[in-house]
């Protein structure tokens, strides 16, 4: 029907709260660092011009999406990357790669056949 709109009722999955997390810069910026090993909260902080209770929430929104823990050491919080949840949408990611990469061999070989058809 025309100018009626399907409500379809969608699961949230992991891969929603990972890609939700790394659409923000700063926040790709902070795993990409950790992926150098753990850091204090201060380090993760230095090269941002923001305050520590704002790095603190990008922290949070990692933290909530699984990619990142936070384990106190005295007064100082480290941060850990967990590859877990990267490793996910990779996944993901690669098999979609696939799925493309069949489609543009299937459209080379068109391109080919019909390019062999109009040379006779």
């Amino acid at each position: 029907m025309p100018g009626k709109m399907l409500n379809v009722m969608v699961k949230s999955h992991p891969l929603d709260a990972t890609f939700r997390a790394l659409s923000d810069p700063t926040r790709r910026a902070i795993v990409e660092r950790l992926t150098g090993g753990d850091a204090s909260v201060g380090e993760l902080a230095e090269p941002f011009e923001m305050s520590l209770p704002a790095i603190s929430k990008h922290l949070t929104v990692l933290e909530r999406a699984g990619l990142v823990e936070r384990i106190k050491e005295g007064r100082t919080r480290r941060c850990r990357l967990i590859d877990e949840p990267m490793r996910e949408a990779l996944e993901w990611i690669a098999s979609y790669g696939r799925f493309w990469e069949g489609q543009l061999d299937s459209l080379e070989r068109f391109l080919a056949e019909s390019k062999g058809r109009r040379g006779r």
